[in-house]
């Protein structure tokens, strides 16, 4: 099934949330594994079925403008002993996005299940 353009998928909405919620803790670019513990942390959140799918979303994220990406400095992964890490972080356009995903949560979250619209 094709979605709608513009729609966001909720393991999408969580991920422009969480990175909302690090850029307001002063932590502006994160990577994916960071990510992953965090979205697993987060109560109610569903466990992810395999790193490749938070990947694959991080990559279709970016490609929509929601997130940009850039490898981080090599003498830094080796000072650190590890491979180098690709570090995200939101747009202007990803907050647009996830202000838009909660103003509908929180709509929908309001609707009186007795109305019915038209």
């Amino acid at each position: 099934m094709r979605r709608k353009p513009g729609a966001i998928l909720p393991l999408e909405a969580s991920i422009l949330e969480t990175a909302v919620s690090l850029s307001t803790a002063g932590i502006e670019q994160f990577h994916g594994f960071e990510l992953a513990k965090r979205l697993r942390g987060d109560e109610g959140q569903q466990r992810l079925t395999a790193h490749g799918t938070l990947y694959k979303a991080l990559t279709r994220m970016e490609k929509a403008g929601l997130l940009e990406s850039v490898w981080e400095n090599p003498d830094t992964a080796v000072e650190e002993g590890r491979p180098r890490r690709r570090l995200y972080s939101i747009t202007s356009k990803g907050r647009v996005a996830v202000a838009r995903v909660e103003a509908e949560q929180a709509a929908a979250s309001n609707l009186d299940p007795g109305l019915s619209t038209p």
